[in-house]
C-alpha cells in the first residue's frame, strides 16, 4: 500500500469538500420543502467523510495497477463533478442544472466502480457505498425540484 497515494487522493477529496464548506445550504435551502425521508443533518458530514476515505483507499489500490487508466480517468471526472455540484445547487440555487451535473456524477461514479471491479475487486467494493449515496443525493435533488418548482434559481422562496 502506497500511503502517499492515499493522501494525494484524500487531498483531492478535501478540495471537493471545500466547495461544500464554501457553499453551504443556507437560508434558501432551509426554506425548501423536504421529502419525509430526508436524512437528519448530521448524516451528511458523516457520510461524506466516510465516502472520501473509501474513495481514496480505492484509488490508492487501483492507481499503480496495470489496466487502471480508464478507472482513474473516471475517478478524476467524478471528483470534478462532485466539486461542481455544491456551487451550482447551494450557491446558484440552480436545482435543475445541479440535477444534470448529478446525472453525469452518478454515471461517472458507476463507471469508476465498474472499472475498479475489473482491476481490483476490493477497490470496486469500496466504491459501492458511493454509488448508493449518489443515488440518494440524486433522489433528493429530484424531490427538491418536485416539491419546490418555483425555487429553482430563486434568491429566496416567495
Amino acid at each position: 500500500m502506497d500511503w502517499s497515494l492515499f493522501f494525494t487522493f484524500l487531498a483531492s477529496c478535501m478540495a471537493a469538500a471545500a466547495t461544500g464548506a464554501m457553499f453551504q445550504p443556507g437560508p434558501w435551502y432551509e426554506g425548501l420543502i423536504k421529502p419525509d425521508w430526508f436524512p437528519p443533518r448530521w448524516v451528511f458530514p458523516v457520510a461524506w467523510t466516510t465516502l472520501y476515505i473509501l474513495m481514496s483507499l480505492a484509488a490508492m489500490r487501483v492507481a499503480p495497477l496495470p489496466g487502471a487508466a480508464q478507472g482513474m480517468g473516471f475517478w478524476a471526472l467524478q471528483i470534478a463533478l462532485n466539486t461542481l455540484w455544491s456551487p451550482i445547487f447551494f450557491g446558484l440555487h440552480r436545482m435543475r442544472t445541479a440535477l444534470i451535473v448529478m446525472g453525469f456524477l452518478w454515471a461517472s461514479v458507476a463507471a469508476t466502480t465498474w472499472c475498479f471491479f475489473g482491476v481490483d475487486f476490493v477497490a470496486g467494493l469500496l466504491f459501492v457505498p458511493y454509488v448508493a449515496w449518489v443515488t440518494i443525493a440524486a433522489a433528493l435533488n429530484i424531490a427538491s425540484i418536485r416539491l419546490n418548482p418555483k425555487a429553482d434559481g430563486a434568491d429566496a422562496l416567495v
